[in-house]
């Protein structure tokens, strides 16, 4: 399975969970919402998703590090602050936020399972190698930020 690490840029893999969503809804039973309801959530979901994730682009980019999730290894600078403080992944957690409102905007229960489905690939095929080559890099500050800080929240 180490084939899969990292081979598919996150939004790729978040894309193709959200059309798999979408499929799955089509035939599935829906969750009884009213329209305000279902679109208010899903709403707030994205809103936070998408200004979660550009948090952490700024914080790279501000920091001058790679933004590039297939390249780990090209990492100049451990980012730990600004919304790195809270989660050690906020681009990947954003986008999951996305997967949520998705969900919640589908309002089918099955389709909740994207968001889990997500959290569990981005983790083993993205995440751990990230890990890995940070650890590598950065040795003892990002041992000190890993005990510090949750992977997602």
């Amino acid at each position: 399975m180490r084939g899969l690490e990292l081979k598919i840029p996150p939004p790729i893999v978040a894309l193709l969970v959200a059309v798999a969503m979408w499929a799955i809804a089509l035939t599935a039973t829906r969750i009884e919402m009213t329209p305000l309801v279902r679109f208010g959530a899903a709403l707030v979901f994205a809103i936070a998703g998408v200004g979660i994730g550009i948090l952490g682009v700024i914080g790279f980019r501000h920091a001058r590090t790679t933004v590039n999730p297939m390249k780990p290894e090209a990492a100049s600078s451990l980012v730990t602050s600004g919304v790195y403080r809270f989660t050690r992944n906020p681009m990947y957690l954003g986008l999951c936020l996305v997967l949520v409102a998705w969900a919640l905007f589908l309002s089918s229960p099955l389709a909740f399972l994207g968001p889990i489905l997500f959290i569990a690939y981005i983790t083993r095929f993205q995440i751990a190698p990230e890990e890995t080559a940070l650890s590598a890099i950065f040795e003892e500050e990002f041992a000190a930020y890993k005990a510090k800080v949750r992977r997602w929240i």
